[in-house]
């Protein structure tokens, strides 16, 4: 490393190291048992995370992060964007209380798989996200908000080029440069960080480097030996580094980076399994907490977000994969998967389990054993999968070696759950019938959900019985109606 290497990256370390980073949460609730927005507030502040980012601009959601103390990055999601200076200033006012009162510190444009849709394969398009990425900036200014909120775009692998080795080697594609190049002018602007979203497992197999690298306990076998003496032993540092050389080769080498998604599936992908992902978060915390930095940035604080807080069986997987449903620490009825010290200390301890959680009884839906029709069988497993979570089926995921009639246990039971336990939603032509006897093997869970509403739906009963016969009813079902309505 040379003298003029040296003093560029003190120059830039100077420029970016001003706090130390942190760990943050992804939230979403593409789920059928929603965690309520209270429950999650509480688990957040019992886990020591200050910072969250929801994929939502719900007034509920954000009134429940009210007082909190929590930082929040918010989303505005597909076709939400406002499309002139109108809509903006109306979005703007009609949040304006809830945007005062919380800690936004930015305002995401689009939401679920990447919305600067550069090749034209995902929606919205580019000119919606970027209408309406200045639109929101230039509302949030002129209300006073613009030194303390941000409108942005997340953006990902895809955009650098294909078969990258070195981080050197990383630029983004040739035919979204210029796009780019206007973008980071507006980033540097308004002084907003670059915020990018990491997929360890896709994107490294995307550049064909081994899985093993993905790790940031430095044990695997590739070693990569960049220019200037970089030495890179582990897939999270490679990756922003790939970001680093790439903003620099459009000469917006003083942009701060900003990882906002980060994780480790535990199902619905070969190595994706709850023991990895906390060999994966065991060593990654503790690195985002000592503000080592990278090679190419070293000692400069990385804000990191984790992917996530529960899994989401209600997300797609038509772009990505089944594994996009097993993103969370916590099972969607609440209940943590692995150990994981959130603090970043990388104690050997599981996270704070959540409070208020009613789960509904321990029955379970399965198959009959009638297979004396199996096209009739496999009619009803596509029909209780159209509306369930069956990625736990899919080829190398925990389910995936049960065999014909448990697979087809498996996915009634994940109708009757989505269902609430409804025995209505038990009925698959006469081929199946409730237990109390638990199906689950080894290596597969079948689970039983959560009570819809949990604790709320509890205090609204025992508020009708406060009241007369005659009137309970109604206010139940008043109470109930809402409930159905945020949930």
């Amino acid at each position: 490393m040379g003298p003029t290497t040296t003093v560029a990256l003190v120059v830039v370390a100077a420029l970016l190291c001003c706090t130390e980073g942190f760990i943050g949460m992804n939230w979403g609730r593409m789920s059928a048992q929603r965690l309520l927005p209270s429950q999650v507030v509480d688990l957040m502040l019992q886990n020591g995370i200050r910072n969250v980012r929801i994929s939502t601009t719900q007034s509920d959601i954000l009134r429940a992060f009210q007082g909190s103390g929590i930082n929040l990055s918010i989303t505005l999601f597909n076709g939400n964007q406002p499309h002139n200076m109108s809509t903006a200033r109306a979005w703007l006012q009609s949040k304006y209380h809830l945007l005062r009162v919380n800690n936004i510190e930015s305002v995401h444009m689009g939401g679920g798989v990447y919305p600067f849709n550069w090749g034209g394969i995902f929606v919205p398009d580019y000119d919606v996200n970027w209408r309406g990425l200045n639109y929101v900036q230039a509302a949030l200014n002129e209300t006073g908000f613009g030194g303390k909120i941000k409108a942005n775009i997340v953006h990902y692998s895809g955009e650098l080029i294909p078969n990258i080795t070195k981080p050197s080697d990383a630029a983004f594609l040739d035919n979204i440069k210029e796009r780019m190049t206007e973008f980071l002018r507006f980033l540097r602007d308004n002084d907003a960080p670059f915020l990018v979203d990491f997929n360890p497992i896709t994107d490294l197999e995307r550049c064909g480097l081994d899985l093993s690298f993905a790790f940031p306990d430095n044990k695997s076998k590739l070693v990569i030996n960049d220019i200037n003496g970089a030495v890179y032993t582990n897939g999270f540092q490679w990756q922003y580094d790939c970001f680093v050389w790439a903003l620099q080769k459009l000469n917006f080498s003083d942009i701060k980076i900003d990882v906002m998604t980060v994780g480790w599936p535990t199902d619905g992908y070969p190595g994706a399994t709850s023991l990895n992902a906390e060999r994966y978060f065991k060593y990654l915390l503790p690195m985002v907490i000592s503000n080592q930095g990278t090679p190419k940035r070293p000692g400069v604080p990385i804000n990191t977000f984790i992917n996530s807080l529960a899994d989401e069986p209600k997300m797609r997987t038509d772009v990505i994969s089944p594994f996009n449903r097993h993103w969370g620490i916590y099972r969607s009825n609440g209940q943590p998967k692995f150990k994981i010290d959130l603090s970043g200390q990388g104690r050997d301890i599981y996270p704070t389990t959540m409070k208020g959680i009613m789960r509904m009884p321990q029955r379970w839906c399965v198959f009959s054993g009638n297979s004396t029709d199996t096209d009739k069988v496999r009619r009803q497993v596509e029909r209780a999968c159209a509306k369930g979570d069956c990625t736990t089926l899919a080829p190398a995921a925990s389910c995936s070696n049960l065999g014909f009639g448990k697979n087809a246990s498996y996915a009634f039971n994940v109708y009757f759950q989505t269902y609430f336990q409804d025995e209505k939603s038990c009925d698959f032509e006469g081929l199946s019938y409730i237990t109390d006897q638990d199906p689950s093997t080894e290596d597969c869970l079948f689970p039983v959900e959560v009570v819809r509403g949990n604790q709320l739906i509890e205090f609204s009963a025992a508020l009708a019985l406060l009241w007369p016969l005659n009137i309970r009813g109604v206010v139940l079902l008043i109470v109930l109606y809402i409930l159905g309505g945020f949930l």
